[in-house]
């Protein structure tokens, strides 16, 4: 796939749940996990706020760091988050399309 893709991280509150994915299209990802369209553990835990997100050339990059990320301790996700949004802020509005 070209073109950018994205790693992101919901939660369901600030120091919470926390799910790591990866997309070629983060708004309409975004959307489906805060709207639980799809089944499965953003529904479940109620993560549906946008905390970090990292924007990559390529689809390959994108999954390759969003595997990596999956084998890091939590305690280096949440610093990852803190360190771009300290207050754990929903990050939807930025990247929602209108």
């Amino acid at each position: 796939m070209n073109g950018p893709a994205y790693v992101y991280i919901m939660a369901n509150h600030r120091n919470g749940t926390i799910y790591l994915g990866s997309t070629t299209n983060l708004p309409k990802r975004a959307w489906e996990h805060r709207n639980g369209v799809v089944e499965g553990f953003t529904k479940r835990y109620g993560c549906h706020l946008l905390v970090w997100y990292e924007t990559h050339d390529s689809w390959e990059a994108a999954r390759q760091l969003e595997r990596q990320m999956k084998e890091w301790r939590r305690n280096w996700k949440v610093q990852e988050i803190e360190g771009e949004n300290p207050d754990w802020d929903d990050l939807y509005d930025r990247i929602a399309r209108p």
